[in-house]
């Protein structure tokens, strides 16, 4: 490289941007394995039932109204049984009243009290390199439902058919469903069906429910990646627990209190009627809204976040070869055979091999460990460079500690996304403060008549005159 400091800076300033070009192939590379592990998950998640939610219990009453209608008829003869017909040949009609029984939209009714308790065993299940935990959820309900408030929802000449009723609880999926459902009103055990016309869930027709002073609803379900309820009592404590020792709640309201240990998770929510635009009584369905508005939950599966850290390193690389460079170039200003600008590229691309190299080793091992063989193989990789092709010599220590220090750095960075920003831009300003200090003296046009040299001529010696032009 030319003897010149400024332009040997301009030269290693150029190779650092052209190292966006394998880092960007890279970049895609880790998305693209980021998409397929979740492709992969999702995938095998459903397979086994996917994520789960609970709906209800819903009691669903049918209404009738007596509707009085003003119809006409043709007066009959009751001895030729002809259309009777006035002096002047014209039919004779006769107007009556009618009464029909015509449907109305239900009654739908949710609890007063209502208690879940929700308690899963999880299991891993395997695809290729991908382990996918996935759950068995025992359920069970206990409730009650609010039948002296039920009439006031009625209009005009409406009547509830009470003998009619029936009790729905909606599910995700019900191939999902596991083990025996079992629904008990009062010590006696109602019949379970699936729900008709496309619908997910089951139901059971109930009978008069003003007789029914308490319900209990147990089943069992498979499910993978999350699990959540709909708080649709008036007043709804809902209890999650599970042996997933590494949960993330989730849905519309967190819990009150929760309990995570390395062998499992407790946690509970207490959440009133008035915290979710959800009505106890309604003419219109409001499971929709419930779904939408009013559930809490888990999510069991951590995603492989490695995709996320490999990816910022990618994002950071750009950071760290810079610094790279910049020790060499300050390493080297002094020698008497700088560095080649092959070696600098050499360089550059070793540090972003790192990149792909933990990848590869995070997906199999985990990332922690993957990190610790990457980043040592490229740290001792760039020093016995520099000792043996760069000829650095004892200079090789320097930059060996610089190597080890900018890769724990990153490290802190990638495992702490909040402080992530403050380490980066940190490490930025102290390492092009020292740069500046360091060269704070540097004859950056150099002694020589080319390269710069002729640039500093242009810049500094006045141009010569023209002759015959004026000034």
């Amino acid at each position: 490289m030319l003897k010149s400091s400024g332009l040997r800076f301009l030269i290693v300033g150029v190779l650092t941007l052209l190292m966006f070009i394998p880092l960007g192939f890279i970049g895609d590379i880790v998305n693209s394995r980021s998409h397929y592990s979740e492709d992969t998950i999702q995938s095998l998640g459903q397979e086994w039932g996917g994520g789960q939610l609970f709906s209800g219990p819903q009691l669903i009453i049918p209404v009738q109204e007596d509707v009085v209608y003003k119809r006409k008829r043709k007066v009959l003869d009751p001895a030729t049984g002809l259309a009777k017909r006035d002096d002047n040949d014209l039919i004779v009609y006769e107007y009556f009243d009618e009464t029909v029984t015509e449907p109305r939209a239900p009654v739908f009714v949710y609890p007063d009290r209502y208690d879940l308790n929700i308690n899963t065993q999880t299991q891993e299940r395997h695809r290729g390199i991908f382990r996918v935990p996935v759950y068995t959820a025992a359920v069970n309900a206990d409730f009650d439902m609010p039948t002296d408030r039920i009439e006031k929802a009625l209009q005009n000449r409406e009547v509830l058919l009470w003998d009619q009723a029936v009790l729905n609880v909606y599910v995700s999926r019900n191939r999902a469903l596991r083990g025996e459902a079992v629904l008990i009103a009062d010590g006696r055990e109602l019949v379970l069906e699936p729900l008709a016309n496309g619908q997910n869930g089951i139901t059971a027709a109930v009978g008069d429910p003003r007789k029914i002073a308490n319900y209990d609803l147990t089943l069992g379900a498979n499910g993978a990646h999350n699990l959540h309820a709909s708080a649709v009592g008036r007043t709804s404590t809902v209890t999650f627990k599970s042996d997933w020792p590494d949960p993330s709640f989730t849905g519309d309201f967190l819990p009150n209190g929760s309990t995570i240990t390395d062998t499992g998770f407790k946690a509970t929510w207490k959440v009133p009627h008035l915290a979710r635009a959800l009505p106890q009584i309604a003419r219109d369905n409001p499971d929709a809204i419930a779904r939408k508005d009013a559930t809490m939950g888990v999510i069991f599966i951590t995603p492989n976040d490695f995709y996320r850290k490999v990816f910022r390193s990618a994002e950071y690389g750009i950071l760290f070869i810079a610094l790279t460079f910049l020790t060499i170039l300050l390493l080297d200003r002094a020698a008497a055979r700088p560095a080649h600008p092959v070696q600098y590229v050499m360089v550059g691309l070793a540090q972003s091999v790192f990149v792909l190299l933990m990848l590869a080793f995070a997906e199999q091992i985990g990332f922690d460990l993957a990190y610790l063989g990457a980043s040592g193989a490229t740290i001792v990789l760039l020093v016995m460079f520099a000792a043996t092709a760069m000829k650095m010599g004892l200079r090789t220590f320097a930059l060996a500690v610089l190597l080890v220090v900018l890769y724990a750095v990153l490290y802190l960075i990638l495992q702490s996304a909040d402080y992530a920003l403050l380490a980066g831009s940190t490490l930025a300003f102290v390492a092009l403060a020292g740069t500046m200090i360091l060269t704070r003296n540097e004859d950056w046009y150099g002694t020589g008549s080319g390269g710069i040299g002729v640039l500093k001529t242009l810049l500094t010696d006045p141009k010569p005159e023209k002759p015959g032009v004026p000034k």
